[in-house]
């Protein structure tokens, strides 16, 4: 016993010096590498990492991720690579490395083997041309031998934690978008092996995944158990262990992907076999959940899904897409339903190959259900195409609508009535083609009645009978009647009746009235957003031919009746804002519209209408059809700024150019896109037009709109103390850029008003600081305006006259120079009254036709070229008494703000033109100082750009015509 006393207290006494030494060497390291893991670890992040690093504090313990020895650093940050090096790529509170401690100890070397993030916010980000912002890590291998003598970490990873992670992946190339929230990650394995597996545990909160802003997953749980066999020289992942559940259903995933050098190659393919449709259900939308929680369903389900080919955006490689739902003998059934929904049965096919949705394929070889006696749905449908559609389809059923909603449990929604379809169609549908699938069938529903949980009031007598006939695959033979098509809502009663035959070249015959409250109406269906409780009062008769209206039959047209609007609220998809029609009062005569009364806001702008539209039968009926009209539009105020593409505001609606622009360009304004369906003639009287902080007062003249273009004729407006007219042409190009031509004449005007008002004065003249006076000015120009609507000075182009009528010109500093150098203070108040300067335009250049002035009884010209950043190539002749024939040559170069002046000389120092990009709106090179060339040289380049400048004015003339 004695012995064995002794062998437990020696236990117990080198345990205790052992616990003793480690502790006392966690404590010890980290004060005695300090600074060697802090100048390391510093040092790989700068020569590796091309985003910029930011952190607060650094730490070095073994405590934070016991018992790993790790680098701790609080409040990490880092921004992306470019071009995206402003932005966010991964904020963190706490980001640590794991050292191995053999190696410091015993190589004084550090080895990172282990990574932790916690708490971290991170933005992935590719932009519509491909260029993404997480390429900070940088690699440079180099041909000279590996010098071990220098200092610096290295990587040979064990294990990554990411712990609380939500992690946004934006990719605008391939229109994905993934939001997940709550990620936590544990990725264990020889990562900086060639070859090893990653064991890897993923959970996730919250998961958000769309296509082409389309979502196919929101708000779902996932957890992910797999192993992945990484190649890292041809960064090949080999999936070989791969138990996946999202929600409530699982999947298994086998197959590679390699990442290539201009895009992936892979081979996915996902499989939930023998599952319940309760499991596939769990991935629905999180308001469908709650109703299957109290929903009895039985029955089994099978999905499958494949992915496979190569992505390259470069090379426009796509890969192909199938995916299969199998549902079997499904039953659904809630507590209170007399009768359950039966024989639930579905096989639905889709196949996408190359992603490309013109060869999309639907197959939904069958999918029927029954409803107890003579209450039965069977619906086969096949389809390919999307442009053109190749459609097979048999569509039949009789179904109540309240067995259909007891035997579902429906909570938010009653609905009664019964539905008789048999509706049978084969053939082509193209719009441009004017193809339409042999059809036969009908759609019934008689003493339709639906209200929700969303309004206490519900649409009642809802009756639909609809035909639809087609005999030989053409618009031709296509028939549509719709008789009736009538419901009460609120007491009030809606009807319609139409007759459509033969849609190349439409007859029609539409009867419609009844008054719908609109904004009560979204409301019964929970739509948010529309806050406005608008009116719609319709009493129609529409009766004619497509083609009376387009070939000026008018007389055998018989449209007449009235439309009313009142506080509705309207979006389109390319504006940021929602019209609001406070009042639209529209008479329908033959083949016109007329906007008897229209008042209308957008945002702080309002607007005053009348006038008509001409074809809007065949606009609607035409998916490329121009609207044609003419009005007077009166307006107290137009703020042209809320009109920007990419300013913010409440429509939530918009195409995805403008969205994508949007997201790429987050503190842009855009340009203003016109629609490219109008031919709208417009009289514009506007009190105030308000454009980028200018004010214009008393707008009058005629706009028009027409195929995307907005021009402006003998338009006259008050600006500074002064009418000015103008002539002007407007594109938009995207979102981002558009370009414009404009013709400008002003008489009477403030030069140093104008210098101290208007922006681009001060830009483009900047000597008129030193102008005091009245001018006139006849100008031409075109130009390109950049992704916040301001000019692209470079991108100008054209010219003209500014005769200085009555002007003091006092201390221009390259004219005080001039008089200093022969000793005429003269020249600091010369008399330039009367005088015209013709400039002409082109590449950032402004070249200076020769001018004559008076400075007593001396007669200076000048003439030469400036640019728009302040550099001269100017050439001063001092015509001496008696009448100026003798002259003194004068070269002006430098800047406006510094001359240089050389007497007795006629070689200055020419300016090489800035490069400018019209196909990408972009500045390729400044102008700049050219090499020094002969005066004949500088002739002959100055000459050469004066006429295209001239050419351009040219052009101006011929798109203002137009």
């Amino acid at each position: 016993m004695k012995k064995l006393k002794t062998i437990i207290l020696k236990i117990f006494k080198w345990t205790g010096i052992a616990i003793v030494t480690i502790l006392f060497l966690m404590f010890i390291i980290p004060i005695l590498f300090p600074g060697t893991i802090s100048q390391q670890v510093k040092l790989f992040a700068n020569k590796h990492l091309a985003g910029e690093l930011d952190y607060k504090k650094t730490h070095l313990t073994f405590f934070r991720h016991f018992p790993s020895l790790t680098v701790s650093v609080d409040e990490f940050l880092l921004k992306g690579s470019k071009p995206f090096a402003k932005d966010t790529l991964l904020a963190a509170k706490e980001v640590a490395v794991g050292i191995n401690l053999k190696n410091l100890i015993f190589d004084g070397e550090v080895k990172i083997d282990e990574i932790y993030v916690t708490d971290a916010v991170a933005n992935v980000f590719v932009n519509t041309k491909g260029e993404a912002n997480y390429n900070v890590y940088v690699s440079k291998p180099s041909d000279k031998p590996k010098d071990t003598a220098k200092g610096g970490a290295s990587i040979k990873l064990d294990l990554i934690r990411l712990k609380n992670w939500n992690i946004k992946y934006h990719d605008l190339s391939a229109r994905v978008l993934v939001d997940a929230k709550g990620l936590n990650y544990t990725g264990k394995g020889g990562l900086s092996e060639d070859v090893f597996d990653l064991q890897t545990d993923l959970d996730i909160d919250k998961l958000d995944f769309s296509l082409d802003r389309i979502y196919y997953a929101k708000q779902k749980t996932l957890h992910a158990d797999l192993i992945t066999r990484i190649n890292t020289n041809a960064l090949t992942f080999v999936l070989r262990k791969n138990e996946l559940r999202l929600n409530e259903l699982p999947l298994k995933f086998t197959g590679y992907l390699s990442i290539l050098k201009d895009g992936y190659d892979l081979d996915i393919k996902a499989a939930s076999e023998k599952t319940t449709i309760r499991d596939m259900i769990s991935v629905l939308p999180p308001q469908y959940l709650e109703w299957a929680k109290d929903t009895k369903i039985q029955g089994n389900s099978d999905l499958f899904f494949s992915l496979k080919g190569k992505f390259s955006e470069a090379k426009n490689l796509k890969p192909d897409l199938k995916a299969r739902l199998l549902v079997k003998e499904g039953f659904v059934s809630n507590a209170q339903a007399p009768v359950p929904m039966n024989n639930l049965n579905m096989d639905l096919n889709v196949a996408l190959p190359a992603l490309n949705t013109d060869e999309l394929t639907i197959d939904l070889k069958n999918l029927s259900f029954d409803l107890g006696k003579s209450n039965s749905f069977r619906a086969v449908v096949k389809t390919k195409g999307l442009d053109e559609i190749l459609v097979d389809a048999k569509i039949k059923g009789a179904v109540n609508l309240q067995t259909l909603d007891d035997a579902l449990g429906l909570n938010e929604i009653d609905m009664k009535g019964f539905i008789d379809t048999d509706i049978q169609s084969n053939g082509i549908f193209n719009l441009d083609k004017k193809l339409f699938p042999k059809t036969k069938g009908y759609f019934n529903l008689k003493n339709g009645w639906l209200k929700t949980s969303y309004y206490p009031n519900a649409i009642q007598n809802i009756n639909i009978l609809a035909n639809v006939s087609n005999t030989d695959g053409t618009f031709k033979s296509l028939g549509v009647k719709l008789d009736p098509f009538k419901f009460d809502f609120e007491g009030n009663p809606v009807f319609i009746n139409a007759d459509l035959q033969n849609f190349e070249d439409l007859l029609y015959k539409v009867r419609a009235k009844g008054t719908l409250n609109v904004g009560r109406i979204y409301k019964v269906f929970a739509k948010k957003g529309f806050d406005v409780s608008g009116l719609i009062m319709a009493n129609l008769s529409l009766n004619g031919r497509q083609s009376y209206a387009t070939t000026g039959q008018y007389s055998k047209l018989d449209n007449r009746g009235t439309l009313i609007l009142k506080n509705i609220k309207a979006t389109t998809e390319t504006l940021p804002k929602s019209f609001f029609i406070r009042e639209g009062n529209f008479e329908f005569e033959n083949e016109k519209m007329w906007f008897r009364k229209f008042f209308a806001n957008y945002g702080k702008s309002d607007f005053a209408l009348n006038g008509h539209l001409i074809n809007t039968i065949n606009y609607f009926i035409e998916r490329k059809g121009t609207l044609h009209g003419k009005f007077n539009l009166n307006s107290k105020y137009i703020l042209v700024d809320e009109f920007m593409a990419l300013k913010s505001g409440d429509n939530s609606k918009k195409s995805i150019d403008v969205e994508y622009a949007k997201v790429e360009n987050p503190s842009s304004s855009g340009v203003v896109v016109i629609p490219k369906n109008l031919d709208v003639s417009l009289g514009v009287n506007a009190r105030k037009v308000e454009f980028q902080g200018l004010g214009l007062n008393n707008v009058k003249g005629t706009a028009s709109v027409n195929s995307g273009q907005v021009y402006l004729k003998n338009t006259t407006f008050d600006i500074i103390g002064s009418r000015m007219g103008i002539d002007a042409r407007y594109q938009d190009e995207s979102p981002l850029t558009a370009n414009y031509d404009v013709a400008v004449k002003v008489q009477d005007f403030n030069v140093q008003r104008a210098y101290k008002e208007i922006d681009m004065i001060r830009e483009v003249a900047t000597s008129a600081k030193d102008v005091k006076g009245i001018v006139s000015i006849d100008y031409k120009l075109k130009g390109d305006f950049d992704k916040n609507m301001n000019p692209i000075y470079p991108s100008l182009e054209g010219g003209g006259v500014i005769n200085l009528r009555d002007v003091e010109v006092k201390n221009l500093k390259m004219l005080s120079a001039v008089g200093s150098g022969i000793g005429s203070k003269g020249f600091n108040d010369p008399d330039m009254k009367g005088v015209d300067i013709e400039t002409h335009i082109k590449n950032n250049l402004i070249h200076v036709d020769k001018f004559t002035f008076k400075v007593s009884v001396l007669r200076p010209s000048v003439s030469g070229t400036t640019s728009f950043n302040g550099l001269l190539d100017l050439l001063v002749r001092i015509g001496l008494p008696p009448g100026g024939w003798i002259g003194l040559p004068v070269v002006v170069t430098g800047t406006h703000e510094k001359p240089k002046i050389k007497f007795l000389s006629k070689n200055g120092q020419g300016i090489t033109e800035a490069l400018y990009n019209k196909k990408i709106n972009k500045v390729i090179r400044q102008e700049q100082r050219a090499a020094k060339k002969t005066r004949r040289q500088q002739r002959l380049d100055k000459k050469a750009q004066e006429n295209k400048a001239k050419s351009a004015e040219k052009q101006i003339d011929k798109n203002l015509k137009k």
